[in-house]
């Protein structure tokens, strides 16, 4: 405290903190009693976290003249209770977090499920070889493992999944916001990367395997509890069917209840195509970098018999199931290009439309021929149209994409990659794509004002896409501050509420012709 000695305190407030200490000041000549954490930055620019007490003086009639306050430096104090929080919810090894911490984050997942209905995913797994590694080189040798296999994870994972070492050579993932769709390409590359990562030690090599385990917490899953339990179950059926495979574990009762459910939504899904009671929604692009004319990509919709809008999350997992999702890809594709033919004016505002295609249309040989046989019938459109294949539909065979790319960009269309950022290995196969556009995954955008590790691989993202000769598109751009930021990282394309919320695709046929300019961006 020498540095500041007959300093004004107020001018070594941190800015963030002013607020806090005037309304500190302000509650003590109220004549109240108060104590206050708070930051100071000394003269040299070191920053300092300190507790100061302060308490009200009266003079002979009662009224407020003065305070006194005792100030203390407490940032050692601070920075030790840090350490000892850390240490509580971490495994001393591998820097992972412990099971105590990820019960606690599992715990708010399931309450998310229940609340929004969002799926996640758990996966437990177990090096099927660390007991031999243990036995053969030691206890020091088995840790370095340990270590090694931690950093894997941390390297093949997103920042916003729990990874934890639960103890010994297990391990536990939590994947938030994940299909299991998703769940399962993310186990299934997690086992082929441990495969791959042969382990050295003294001159010996071993080869090593895992067994994983996987099981989706959605709102059925009523305790912390019952998710492990499933897990842990799940773990050992991958090592009792002959270890080194990926096992989903789905309860019976829960199955159960899914499979109706799904079963129930394969006739409706039949019938809504038959009757055409799939509903074709579009959602505005806008250009951050000056192009007059925006794009727009196709959503799709339900709507039942009392004309309620069912969003796809109801529908999608049954169709992707039962192997019809490439029907609705169809349904899809020649709707839109249908009303996009009888309605030519829409392109004087628009420049693309973009259509997704899922993973099971990608890997069928007649969906290309069906694709081919539309453009036949309307050649003016291909190159209007732009195709979006999700990251993890793309990983799942690399080499059958990128056919199935290079022979549908012959027509003239173009290709996006979407959900960019939420694979393994991303930049390891992105030059190997042929898309013309990245959309950067949402969950990296949403919180980019706030994380700056978001930040970091948006820019990342957005530099790398860019000297590949690839354009850029940011989702979940929710407000105007997303926006601006996007836009000063030198991103192409923004889309999200914040931009245009979705509507019937002849809603924004009129909405465009009848609006200015601006309103496309």
């Amino acid at each position: 405290f020498d540095e500041v000695a007959n300093s004004e305190v107020v001018g070594l407030v941190a800015p963030e903190f002013q607020d806090k200490f005037w309304s500190f000041h302000k509650n003590i000549i109220a004549g109240n009693s108060e104590i206050v954490e708070f930051d100071i930055i000394g003269l040299q620019g070191q920053r300092k976290t300190v507790e100061s007490h302060g308490v009200p003086l009266r003079n002979a009639k009662g009224f407020v003249t003065a305070h006194l306050a005792v100030t203390r430096d407490i940032t050692n104090t601070k920075q030790l209770n840090t350490e000892l929080k850390h240490q509580a919810s971490h495994d001393s090894l591998t820097g992972l977090v412990n099971r105590l911490e990820f019960e606690s984050r599992l715990e708010v997942s399931i309450e998310r499920a229940r609340k929004d209905e969002s799926m996640h995913a758990v996966f437990f797994l177990d090096l099927d070889q660390f007991k031999v590694v243990n036995d053969t080189c030691g206890h020091f040798a088995g840790d370095h493992l340990l270590k090694q296999l931690a950093q894997l994870l941390r390297d093949n994972f997103r920042k916003q999944d729990t990874i934890a070492r639960l103890g010994g050579d297990e391990f536990a993932l939590l994947l938030e916001c994940c299909s299991e769709e998703d769940a399962l390409v993310h186990a299934r590359m997690l086992r082929e990367k441990i495969e791959a990562m042969d382990f050295f030690w003294e001159g010996k090599v071993f080869k090593l395997t895992a067994s994983v385990g996987a099981v989706m917490v959605d709102e059925s899953m009523d305790t912390v509890t019952q998710v492990l339990l499933n897990a842990d179950t799940a773990c050992y059926a991958a090592k009792d069917r002959g270890r080194n495979r990926v096992f989903l574990l789905k309860p019976d009762e829960e199955a159960a209840k899914r499979d109706r459910g799904q079963m129930d939504w394969v006739a409706r899904i039949h019938e809504g195509i038959r009757e055409k009671r799939f509903q074709l929604y579009a959602q505005m692009i806008e250009s951050l970098n000056g192009e007059r004319r925006a794009h727009a990509e196709i959503l799709l919709r339900y709507e039942d018999v009392d004309s309620n809008i069912i969003p796809p999350g109801a529908f999608l997992p049954a169709a992707e199931r039962y192997d019809i999702i490439s029907k609705l890809d169809r349904y899809v594709v020649e709707n839109t290009l249908h009303q996009l033919v009888n309605h030519p004016e829409i392109f004087e505002r628009i420049s693309r439309v973009s259509i997704n295609l899922s993973g099971q249309s990608v890997a069928d040989e007649s969906f290309l021929a069906f694709i081919f046989e539309q453009f036949e019938r309307w050649p003016e459109m291909s190159n209007r149209i732009c195709f979006e294949i999700t990251e993890t539909a793309a990983m799942h065979d690399v080499a059958v994409a990128q056919d199935f790319i290079n022979k549908i960009r012959t027509l003239g269309c173009e290709f996006s990659l979407d959900d960019f950022g939420s694979g393994l290995s991303s930049f390891a196969y992105l030059k190997n794509l042929p898309v013309d556009f990245v959309k950067i995954d949402g969950e990296f955008v949403r919180d980019i004002a706030s994380d700056e590790t978001h930040y970091a691989m948006i820019r990342s993202i957005n530099d790398i896409a860019h000297l590949m000769q690839k354009r850029t598109v940011a989702e979940f751009v929710e407000d105007d501050e997303i926006k601006a930021l996007l836009k000063d990282l030198g991103v192409d394309y923004a889309q999200g509420y914040g931009i245009h919320k979705p509507q019937p695709l002849g809603e924004l046929q009129a909405w465009l012709v009848d609006s200015p300019e601006s309103k496309a961006g």
